[in-house]
């Protein structure tokens, strides 16, 4: 449950945690059809990579926040961090794509097994995990692949 605001992209303004608007009951969206006539076009892009199910499913045991509204903000920070987990690991994979050096090969690997520390991840493991220290460090490694994308 991601902020955003109102911009090109999204229709209006919605704090972090606040869910969606337009998100129905079932957990779909009421607009979806027509996201970005309404004005949402940054709905098409955005994607959790799996990150949501994850923590649905893995880290909270299949618990909803809409059953426990209790649980709302602790999911969201949850998802936040495994969300980004998830997306480096996208980016690694898009990566490993490239014609890398051997190095450069260790080095994803590397990024990867950081990333992949836990085999199930819980809320203690993700409020500890130095996401932003790992995505810089991704980050600034990947800048380095520049001259390898035509």
């Amino acid at each position: 449950m991601f902020a955003f605001d109102k911009s090109e992209s999204f229709g209006l303004d919605k704090a972090a945690g606040e869910e969606c608007p337009n998100l129905k009951t079932d957990n779909t969206c009421k607009i979806f059809e027509e996201r970005v006539e309404r004005g949402f076009p940054g709905c098409v892009s955005y994607t959790c990579f799996g990150a949501g199910q994850r923590v649905t499913q893995e880290v909270f045991g299949g618990a909803s926040w809409r059953d426990e509204p209790a649980l709302k903000a602790r999911m969201g920070a949850a998802l936040s961090v495994l969300r980004r987990i998830h997306e480096q690991l996208v980016l690694l994979k898009a990566a490993r794509q490239l014609p890398l050096t051997p190095e450069q090969c260790a080095q994803v690997q590397t990024f990867e097994a950081t990333l992949c520390s836990n085999d199930t991840w819980s809320e203690e493991t993700l409020s500890r995990f130095p996401i932003d220290r790992v995505a810089s460090d991704i980050s600034n490694w990947m800048k380095q692949l520049r001259g390898l994308v035509s």
